[in-house]
Formats: C-alpha cells, sequence, structure tokens
C-alpha cells in the first residue's frame, strides 16, 4: 500500500469530529473507500463546541447540505460575530466581527485611516464602521442582497448550534451514503511489528475492526495518537494558563442575540451561547486560582435563565500534539490538541483537517516529505491561532492577580513582532497559515487598547475634513441597512424556526 489510497479507513471515535469526518470521507471517497467508525455510547464527548465561525457554511455547502434544514434539525441561529465584554477592563466592551470593517481606499486600508481620525478626535468607535457589529448589537439579522443600498458590503455569517445535534444528523448523512459504525469499545491496539502502523482494534466483545488508515477521534484520550503511538504532546499552559471549564444548558430567554458573548472575570472567563431550544454557557478558568465548586458557583450566579442541567467540569492541557500523522494515524479534533472556545476555532479545526487530509490522499504510507509537510501545516495553523487567543489575555488592564499575570508572560516571537509592527504604524500581514484575517486581528488589537501610534502616508495626505465626512458617510449608510432588518428572532421565525424543543432529538 506504499503511497497509495487507502481501501478502507478506520475513524475512532464519534462526536463531531468522528461524524464531520465520516461525512466528508463519504462524499468525497466513499465509493471508493470502506468507511468504518467506531465509537461507544457508553464513552460521552465533551459536546460544548457550540459556537463556530463562517467557514462552516462552505463545508456544509460541499456536502450539499440545505442551510435551513441544518438550521432546525440543530436548532441552530446566526452568529455574526463575538463579543468580548470586560477583557480590557471591567465594563468594557467591544466585537469581533466577521467580515470587512469600514472600506479601503486605494492601497491604503481601512485601518489607517481610522486610526488617523482616532487620534484626530473625530472617529467613531471601530465598530461602528462594521455592518455586522452594528447588526449583532441591534440584534439584527438578515442574509442576502443589502435592502437600501447596494455598495453595502455583505454580511458574512456562522451559526451556534447543539454540537450533539449535529453529530447525530451528520451521522445520518454518513451512514446514509456508506458508512458502517461499530458501537463497542477498543479494548486493545494490534501494531505491525516491521512498520510500527496500526494494524487491528480489538473491541470488548471480541470483535476486530482493521483499516489501512485510522482516524484518532477519540477526544482528550487521544488513543491512537498519544496512548498507542506517544508522539508527544507539547504544552502551552505557560502561555494559557486556564486549564478547566465548567458547563451548564440553561433555558432560552430574549432577546436571542446574533452573537456569542465572552465575559471575562476574576480567573478566566465564561461564555454564552444562545440557541433555539436553550442557551450554552461556561466558564473557562485557572484551577490554581479557584476551586471546582467557586467556579461552578460563579457560572450558576451569571446565568440568564434556569439550569437544565447539574454543572460538570471539564479538565484540558491547552496544547498541540506534535505530529498529527504519524505511521497510518491521523490525529483529529481534541485528539490533535486543545484549544479553549475563545475564538470559536475548534470546529473549524476539524474541517480543516478534513480539507488537509483530502489534500494529502488519503493515503496509508506517503513519502516522509508528504507526511512532514502535511505536520508543519498542522502545527503553523495551530501556533497562529494560539497567538491570536494569547493577545486577549496578554493585552489587559485588569487588576485580578490572574490578569496580571497573563500580562507579565513573554510573549512567542510571532505575535511580539505582529504587535510592535500593529503598534508602531498600523501594520499588519497575514501569514498563509494564519486562519484570521488583518481585519479579525485589528479588531482585537483595537478592541484590547492597542492603536497604531502613527498611520500610513496616504492617510496624512487626507485632509481633516474629508476624512470625517467619509467616515459619517460609511456609519449612516451602514446604521440605515441595518434599521431596515428583522429582528433575529423574527428572522428565524420566519425562515428557519426548530420544531419544539422535544422534536430536536439525536
Amino acid at each position: 500500500m506504499d503511497s497509495q489510497a487507502a481501501r478502507s479507513i478506520t475513524i475512532v471515535g464519534g462526536g463531531t469530529a468522528g461524524w464531520m469526518c465520516a461525512a466528508a470521507l463519504a462524499h468525497f471517497v466513499g465509493e471508493n473507500t470502506r468507511i468504518t467508525l467506531v465509537e461507544s455510547d457508553a464513552i460521552g464527548t465533551i459536546g460544548v463546541g457550540e459556537a463556530t465561525i463562517p467557514q462552516i457554511r462552505m463545508f456544509n455547502q460541499t456536502l450539499g447540505i440545505d442551510e435551513t434544514d441544518f438550521i432546525r434539525a440543530t436548532g441552530a441561529t446566526f452568529k455574526l460575530g463575538i463579543e468580548f465584554a470586560g477583557w480590557l477592563r471591567p465594563g468594557h466592551s467591544y466585537l469581533h466581527a466577521f467580515g470587512d470593517v469600514g472600506r479601503d481606499i486605494g492601497l491604503g486600508g481601512f485601518r489607517h485611516f481610522w486610526s488617523r481620525a482616532h487620534r484626530l478626535g473625530l472617529a467613531r468607535p471601530l465598530g461602528d464602521y462594521s455592518v455586522n457589529d452594528l447588526a449583532a448589537r441591534a440584534g439584527k439579522m438578515h442574509d442576502g442582497a443589502p435592502l437600501t443600498n447596494r455598495n453595502v458590503p455583505a454580511v458574512p455569517h456562522a451559526f451556534h448550534f447543539d454540537a450533539g445535534l449535529y453529530a447525530a444528523y451528520l451521522r445520518r448523512y454518513a451512514q446514509k451514503h456508506g458508512v458502517v459504525r461499530q458501537e463497542g469499545t477498543i479494548v486493545s491496539v494490534a501494531r505491525d511489528g516491521q512498520s510500527g502502523d496500526v494494524t487491528t482494534l480489538t473491541l470488548s466483545d471480541g470483535r476486530v475492526v482493521a483499516g489501512d488508515l485510522f482516524i484518532d477521534c477519540s477526544g482528550l484520550r487521544a488513543l491512537l495518537i498519544q496512548d498507542t503511538l506517544g508522539v508527544g504532546f507539547d504544552d502551552w499552559s505557560h502561555l494559557l494558563p486556564a486549564n478547566s471549564a465548567v458547563a451548564v444548558p440553561s433555558e432560552r430567554t430574549a432577546p436571542l442575540t446574533p452573537y456569542t458573548r465572552a465575559t471575562a472575570h476574576a480567573v478566566g472567563w465564561q461564555w454564552r451561547i444562545p440557541l433555539q431550544h436553550r442557551t450554552g454557557n461556561g466558564r473557562v478558568y485557572c484551577s490554581a486560582f479557584i476551586s471546582d465548586d467557586e467556579a461552578a458557583a460563579g457560572l450558576l450566579a451569571n446565568l440568564d435563565g434556569a439550569p437544565l442541567a447539574d454543572p460538570r467540569v471539564i479538565r484540558f492541557a491547552t496544547g498541540r500534539t506534535r505530529q498529527a500523522w504519524s505511521h497510518n494515524v491521523i490525529a483529529m479534533g481534541l485528539a490533535s490538541g486543545f484549544l479553549e472556545p475563545l475564538e470559536s476555532t475548534s470546529i473549524h479545526l476539524i474541517q480543516s483537517m478534513i480539507a488537509r487530509i483530502m489534500a494529502f490522499g488519503p493515503t496509508c504510507r506517503p513519502a516522509p516529505a508528504v507526511r512532514a509537510t502535511f505536520n508543519r501545516q498542522f502545527a503553523d495553523e495551530m501556533e497562529r491561532i494560539r497567538d491570536f487567543i494569547v493577545l486577549h489575555y496578554w493585552a489587559n488592564e485588569r487588576e485580578e492577580p490572574f490578569w496580571q499575570a497573563c500580562r507579565s508572560m513573554a510573549l512567542p516571537d510571532s505575535l511580539a513582532e505582529k504587535i510592535e509592527l500593529f503598534r508602531s504604524a498600523g501594520h499588519l500581514f497575514r501569514d498563509q497559515s494564519d486562519l484570521f484575517s488583518e481585519v479579525g486581528w485589528l479588531q482585537v488589537l483595537v478592541g484590547q487598547g492597542i492603536v497604531p501610534a502613527t498611520s500610513h502616508a496616504l492617510a496624512e495626505a487626507v485632509s481633516e475634513s474629508d476624512l470625517a465626512a467619509w467616515l459619517d458617510t460609511l456609519h449612516t449608510l451602514y446604521a440605515r441597512e441595518v434599521a431596515a432588518w428583522p429582528t433575529h428572532a423574527d428572522y428565524i421565525a420566519r425562515h428557519c424556526a426548530a420544531p419544539s424543543p422535544q422534536g430536536l432529538v439525536a
């Protein structure tokens, strides 16, 4: 099978990662490849990854999934961005909204014009020049051509959805397209004596499952990539010290906000993710500063609605596997590493790994250069996302010991350079492996209190009166558009309302 396509692929673990992988492989290579997924109903999934970024739409569309059907089946709502409340200091908030901010002029990026106007006292807050930001704060939603002016930019969106319902939705899709599900707990893993490749899995009832290529979607346990192959793990706890989360669902409350909320607290932060049938909540924290009971109490005391279950604690270590592809095993999802859900990247990283597998194969025994390139691309992507998340923690003015410790950490050189380039003159350059665009970095840098000291010469050449008039025109144009939209709740009720909560079943 050297350098040949895998004739059989075995996925270890279900959940969002396993069933996203199974559905995609069934769609792309299912006609020529036997795909088996092994999971146990006795082993739970973390299932808190309910917020996404716009790339999820591309994944669903590629599989031919109807968006309205998907929204109804998963109790989904629309997401226009993420609000960060209290991250710079208590009482302060900003949005990292999807889509453009302002409008570039020729070769001059909007950030240069805005930062000059900001220093002159002529600019509104950055978010006032983003359609997504204005719509999110107003609780509005619209998908389609602009209603008031064709010059209004596109409004990208993502979703909040029930991760368990999404996994069940994709399971039905995958099995319809030929994926075979094997129920059972894996008790042993066999390897080839010469190559070290995984050959078979033995289940608790004695059944044996073979495969040419194995995809490890076993979650934080990392059954194949770590327990079996022992490839090692790069721990980033010194950069992202939060190591625990406590999660609980609560009753849906009004208004139905079209954004995720991340609220900083004394030792971490709390998420709020509104679905059609409930709200997802959780607290991320560092156990060195607070006990689990105290974290759970703080979470329950800050819910918008009544809890629907008991809080559950999740332990994690932030970092990545040193090799995402070792021998004939590829790690995906939490088995490949963990980055806290601050920027809703967990599900995207699954999608990205699937795309990488398809770009490189899927093959069983690739040439060393192929596997090395695959692993380097994975590492680069994880490290750029890590830097983006670290920025939120490091650039703060809070007084609590946890936040002071974050502020005093030594930054990775890659992040320190990016901050200095922006702080000095507003320069932002997107690395090829960077998930986040210049606009994303701009919103978080400014939101966390970092503003350029000078502006590009193109921005300096514009008169103050022309600059102020142009910015006012942009804001007026975008605000008028948002005012014409229905509320988020009305838009869902009109186009894609889910059945009653009792009708949302896996």
